[in-house]
């Protein structure tokens, strides 16, 4: 099923219809698993990582061009070591054998066939929810490949006008795109469902990086969750961490940090479309929360 799947690749919106068996696709990989860190990450929202913090694994490639990316070595530069799909299973058990409280998939989308695989091969050895946290640029019909193997979605909504989106993430159909991914998640994993100890079980949390000089377009995006979910549906982050890395230097509108302003507005709207979510410390836009990256395999 893989294989014929990999042959015309269409797992992402961009549909380019590569034989990834035979080369690479819009995302800059072949069929091969590439990754390039799988550690335990401390800094997801609160009911993520509680004590143990998210055994996040970072997938190669991406689907979006943001030019602002702070995982630029890996979304486009191609940092990344190969693993079987068995040893991408023994990676996600490995990170359960340390305390990993989910096993969080940052940029699957072009790997979820694989990804499928590797969670199958474990069976009810695996006992951690599994999040999948993505740029938002997510096709239904490759959110339905997942059944019920994956319990919390951690999307992106980055904007609202598509001459933002196609300048900054080349994806001019970003808006309307991610709004039908992300109902679809929420028909697949249902209301947010915590534990007795505040952590997450199933549900989909939205995140959103403010951007600096376009606070009126963050605004629009929580108007329009307001619209279309009812205010139990999801929880929403507002996320503060933008540093001007990659490419931001040369549009001019991101070439500074958000400014506190910029960011509590954005919060402000957020309370007042009535959603319950988080919000992020200001002294997190910094370069030192950018992990290290791997070419090689290190554990």
């Amino acid at each position: 099923m893989t294989a014929d799947i990999m042959k015309s690749c269409a797992l992402c919106p961009r549909k380019c219809g590569a034989d990834r068996t035979k080369t690479t696709g819009f995302c800059g990989e072949s069929d091969k698993v590439r990754i390039a860190r799988a550690d335990l990450h401390m800094w997801e929202e609160p009911c993520l990582s509680i004590k143990g913090g998210s055994g996040t694994v970072f997938f190669t490639g991406c689907s979006l061009r943001c030019c602002f990316c702070q995982n630029f070595e890996i979304s486009a530069q191609g940092k990344g070591f190969e693993l079987t799909v068995s040893e991408l299973a023994d990676t996600f058990m490995m990170l359960q054998s340390k305390g990993a409280e989910n096993i969080d998939l940052v940029s699957p989308t072009h790997f979820v066939p694989q990804i499928c695989e590797a969670l199958d091969l474990l069976g009810g050895r695996l006992t951690i929810p599994v999040v999948y946290n993505c740029g938002g640029y997510e096709l239904p019909e490759t959110l339905q490949m997942l059944g019920k193997r994956v319990s919390i979605f951690l999307p992106d909504l980055k904007y609202f006008d598509s001459g933002l989106s196609k300048e900054y993430s080349a994806a001019p159909d970003y808006f309307p795109t991610a709004m039908r991914a992300i109902k679809e998640m929420v028909a697949i994993a249902g209301k947010p469902k915590f534990d007795e100890n505040g952590k997450l079980i199933s549900g989909v949390i939205v995140r959103h990086l403010v951007l600096p000089n376009h606070r009126h377009d963050s605004i629009r995006l929580m108007q329009e969750l307001g619209r279309e979910f009812d205010k139990g549906d999801l929880l929403v982050s507002i996320m503060s961490q933008f540093t001007p890395v990659y490419k931001a230097a040369e549009h001019k509108a991101l070439s500074r940090r958000t400014s506190t302003f910029e960011y509590q507005s954005v919060v402000d709207e957020v309370i007042r479309q009535g959603f319950d979510g988080y919000f992020q410390q200001r002294s997190s836009a910094s370069e030192e929360f950018i992990p290290e990256f791997f070419d090689n395999k290190y554990y």
